[in-house]
């Protein structure tokens, strides 16, 4: 992998994961209990020892540089980086980036200051583990100029992903977006060993480094799934490399919940617990999380909480929660904080009528998501109990039924959501 660069592509506003992308960039939106999405794709290439690394941004970047910053770090005698460009206005250049292709075109000089044969591009708001050297092979192999990981999916999911037809070789012979239903049984590609498949494009591929110069010439292609890998299939030799296993697209508030809960199983979809490949991230060098006369049931519990008195049932509890006697936690996010307040921070909010951080006592919280240092008072109910589908409240959010306290947000003691 010395000859790979990879670029994670961190998105753009993030509206479909709004309101945690209100102070934050999508790789920068907690995971996990304890991560952040960005920790999967550079976690992943370090595993396959790709130390090479870029990551393009340009919304809300600042949380995300911290991040990087502060977790990855190599040795003085290694060539090895992980590096964040931000769009910059230039003589040549002074749009921001107009897609995930842009993003890259207009990232190549920087690029072409570091020898490759090979890059490899990523997503930055993914759940899964792969090892990308096997899906170099494959590209390797079948001397490629272009290959795309593909997920072998059920024919309800199709209208979600760019599909893609692939002969016997494993070469891509077309290639389309989101297809309507009467396009599926001409998209069934017949794989060595599997049978019958649709084949969905994860957004993840490799281009040999002549491929992607030539690919992005065009200004007008300014984005992978719908412009560069269409022009690119019958023109270059593309292939698949058949991924198999857990991959979850992270983009949508219900997509992101639903894949937090799901590491709360016996048996979650993800192992973050495989040692052979770690997942990294900031060592934040915290107590160990208190817990006194509380009910656990199938939850994650992240460092330096504390809990007092709590029931919890199929939850995630981040880094530096407090949660007081009598709450009932149920199917939801607590995202925790940044920092401890003091006992005279938390004496002075209190004169002023402002619950410290954290969640109170008695309170009730069911299916939400409660953002990064947001607190909630005691007595309070956030339970939806209307089913209200969309809404913007006072305080708080609610999409896809879930209700979203924002970072930072308060709710006072005794309200009810």
């Amino acid at each position: 992998m010395k000859d790979v660069i990879a670029v994670i592509l961190g998105g753009g506003r993030g509206s479909r994961l709004f309101p945690l992308t209100l102070h934050r960039s999508k790789p920068a939106v907690p995971i996990g209990g304890k991560y952040r999405l960005i920790d999967i794709p550079i976690s992943n290439c370090l595993n396959a020892n790709l130390r090479r690394i870029f990551v393009l941004t340009q919304y809300n970047s600042e949380s995300l540089n911290k991040h990087l910053n502060q977790t990855y770090k190599f040795d003085v005698f290694s060539s090895g980086f992980v590096s964040l460009l931000a769009a910059e206005q230039t003589d040549e250049n002074s749009n921001w980036f107009q897609g995930t292709a842009d993003a890259v075109r207009q990232s190549l000089r920087h690029m072409r200051e570091h020898r490759s044969r090979e890059v490899l591009i990523l997503s930055g708001d993914q759940l899964y583990q792969m090892d990308y050297r096997k899906m170099l092979d494959t590209h390797r192999r079948h001397v490629a100029d272009v290959t795309v990981a593909v997920l072998p999916v059920p024919a309800e999911q199709t209208a979600g992903f760019g599909i893609l037809k692939v002969n016997r070789q494993g070469r891509i012979t077309h290639f389309e977006e989101k297809p309507k239903p009467d396009r599926l049984p001409d998209l069934v590609s017949d794989i060595p060993g599997q049978g019958p498949a649709y084949l969905a494009s994860m957004g993840i591929y490799i281009f040999g480094r002549e491929a992607l110069e030539a690919s992005l010439a065009d200004p007008a292609l300014v984005d992978f799934g719908k412009n560069v890998i269409p022009e690119a299939v019958p023109k270059l030799r593309v292939h698949a490399h058949v991924q198999r296993g857990y991959w979850e697209d992270v983009g949508t508030i219900r997509s992101y919940y639903e894949a937090n809960l799901a590491l709360a199983q016996p048996v979650p979809p993800f192992d973050f617990y495989d040692a052979s490949r770690p997942v990294f991230t900031h060592p934040r060098l915290l107590p160990a999380t208190k817990v006194e006369a509380c009910t656990v049931t199938n939850a994650l519990l992240s460092e330096g909480c504390i809990l007092v008195g709590a029931q919890i049932e199929r939850s995630v509890i981040g880094i530096r929660s407090r949660i007081g006697k009598g709450t009932t936690i149920r199917d939801s996010l607590i995202l925790g904080a940044d920092y401890y307040e003091t006992l005279e921070e938390i004496s002075r909010d209190s004169s002023r009528g402002i619950p410290p951080m954290g969640i109170g006592a008695d309170s009730v919280i069911e299916r939400a998501i409660v953002d990064k240092n947001a607190r909630i008072g005691s007595g309070v109910r956030i339970v939806n109990e209307a089913g209200v589908s969309e809404k913007d409240g006072d305080g708080y959010f609610i999409r896809e039924g879930i209700v979203i306290v924002p970072k930072n947000g308060v709710v006072p003691d005794g309200r009810v959501i």
